[in-house]
């Protein structure tokens, strides 16, 4: 129960990797509460079923909701003792035809986002041995596909925004740290498999997982285990970090050298 009486607030937790990171905190004894914009956090509190997690339906770019949530938070709790800025947003685009709109929806989402929530929860974690767990990726600070400039830029900043906020915290006694996933099966990778090929998604999952040295795509809960051990004590002299957690996509040279 390496997370027992701490108070966890996961971006984007109704789905995905952030369900991963909230069923894994519940399961080490943390009261989670989850911020996410669709409709669907009513639904996974519910199936959770669990006392110990809660949920509001937040937009992370409208900073004055944010901070109206957070507030709850803290009424409700007193503290805030981790933060997992997981929310984040991928559409496939080439550079040539994305329009402001589309790069924006990308930047105000997995930026501004990420600064609004780390921003409101700030003040109510310094000096409880606090954990910020961001979620990057290795899309962007060492890879990238055709289609993925807004993304990529996105996912780069979040790693230089957690490596200088872990040196303004550490005063504070408050770890920084990165996750950065390959490719774990989610209804976002779901997605962009369905835009690169309509017709046959599943063949663009199992391209994607034969590609990978383990020869599988990542799963939810492995997210959520490497998450719980950032935000626990068990990681106390870690910050400022990024971890891939890919299960080897990055490492081939090549894809035909070797013996």
């Amino acid at each position: 129960m390496k997370l027992e009486n701490k108070v966890a607030v996961v971006t984007g937790g109704a789905m995905g990797n952030g369900l991963g990171i909230v069923k894994t905190f519940l399961k080490y004894g943390a009261k989670v509460v989850i911020f996410d914009y669709s409709d669907e956090v009513e639904k996974t509190v519910s199936e959770l079923n669990n006392p110990s997690v809660t949920g509001y339906k937040v937009d992370i770019r409208d900073k004055d909701k944010v901070n109206e949530c957070v507030n709850k938070v803290v009424e409700q709790y007193g503290n805030i003792d981790i933060l997992v800025n997981n929310a984040g947003v991928c559409k496939l685009v080439k550079f040539e035809d994305m329009d402001d709109t589309d790069r924006d929806y990308h930047f105000d989402i997995n930026i501004i986002g990420t600064w609004n929530m780390t921003k409101a929860c700030l003040p109510y974690m310094k000096n409880r041995k606090g954990s910020i767990v961001n979620l990057s990726s290795v899309t962007g600070p060492m890879v990238a596909d055709s289609g993925e400039v807004a993304y990529a830029t996105t996912k780069s900043a979040i790693l230089g925004f957690t490596k200088s906020l872990a040196a303004e915290l550490v005063e504070d006694d408050i770890r920084v740290n990165a996750i950065m996933p390959g490719y774990i099966r989610t209804p976002m990778v779901d997605n962009m498999a369905k835009i690169s090929v309509p017709e046959d998604p599943e063949s663009v999952i199992s391209g994607i997982a034969n590609a990978i040295p383990m020869k599988r795509m990542g799963k939810i809960e492995e997210i959520g285990e490497l998450a719980a051990f950032l935000a626990s004590e068990e990681s106390s002299y870690i910050t400022a970090q990024g971890i891939v957690i890919d299960g080897g996509s990055t490492l081939p040279e090549t894809m035909t050298m070797g013996v």
